[in-house]
């Protein structure tokens, strides 16, 4: 099964904090002000923070997920 998840390009990202105030789960931090980092378990994928990343520092992609259990 896929889904979409954002990725922040670490060395791109100047840690502004606008996807952060964008994101309308509240899961990007900025780390110790170096970068954004995203809770990848709890992101939706919507797309938002990557439109309102100032620098095109976050990309969405197609993410494969491993289904857990057995047949």
């Amino acid at each position: 099964m896929a889904r979409r998840k954002a990725n922040v390009n670490e060395s791109s990202c100047v840690a502004c904090g606008v996807c952060a105030s964008q994101c309308p789960k509240g899961i990007i931090s900025i780390f110790k002000g170096c970068y954004a980092v995203i809770d990848t378990e709890s992101c939706v994928g919507c797309g938002i923070c990557a439109k309102a990343c100032p620098a095109n520092a976050i990309t969405v992609n197609e993410v494969q997920e491993v289904a857990n259990g057995s047949k």
